[in-house]
């Protein structure tokens, strides 16, 4: 058949922005974990450096008794499936960004998110710290790398790192550190720290 002449729309390509630099040597898998509401969307589409990927969908009654929404009822949408983004750190290395689904009902496409992972994001909200425990648990258990970083809410209360340390019984190796998920430069510094993070335990672990 010639499609030359056909009613076909034509098949674009990728878009400048989104084409990786061809010094690129080493891309990474990183997923970005919390409870439901913490700004994990928001944390990928502020860093991506590509028009991010998300799967948000308005919320219904469906929901109503099944998602936790306190301390976020203004929300209006929550992801199904997955968030997705890209960074690059360097002229060679990139990060691809997983964001996961934050209510427990979706929870069971972490398992394939998590696949490859080389360490996670989880981002708390000190309103609500109490569903950051079965994240972090999950963690853990999958033996994945992380790092917490604090999101800034205008109204969350505020407390000592080394307390919310203590109440999440983290290790003293476990970096934790306070960001603003909406700005870019502050998603990106969270980023770099995890990859600090991976860098020195890659190092531990050589020196064993």
């Amino acid at each position: 058949m010639d499609y030359r002449n056909s009613d076909l729309p034509a098949v674009a390509g990728p878009r400048h922005e989104d084409i990786l630099p061809q010094s690129t040597a080493t891309a990474v898998k990183i997923v970005v974990v919390g409870g439901f509401g913490v700004g994990k969307t928001t944390m990928v589409g502020a860093v991506s450096e590509i028009r991010p990927l998300t799967t948000e969908e308005t919320m219904t009654k469906a929901g109503i008794g099944v998602d936790d929404t306190r301390g976020v009822g203004r929300k209006t949408t929550t992801t199904v499936a997955m968030d997705f983004g890209r960074i690059s750190i360097n002229d060679e290395l990139v990060l691809y960004l997983f964001g996961t689904p934050g209510q427990e009902r979706f929870w069971f496409l972490w398992r394939g998110l998590f696949e490859g992972a080389l360490g996670a994001v989880v981002l708390l909200d000190t309103r609500r710290l109490e569903i950051s425990f079965d994240v972090i648990g999950r963690l853990e258990e999958r033996g994945v790398p992380f790092v917490v970083a604090v999101n800034s809410f205008p109204d969350a209360p505020e407390h000592p790192l080394e307390e919310l340390r203590q109440a999440l019984d983290l290790p003293p190796t476990v970096p934790i550190l306070v960001c603003d998920a909406r700005r870019r430069g502050s998603a990106r510094d969270v980023l770099l720290t995890l990859m600090r993070y991976l860098h020195s335990q890659a190092a531990t672990t050589e020196a064993l």
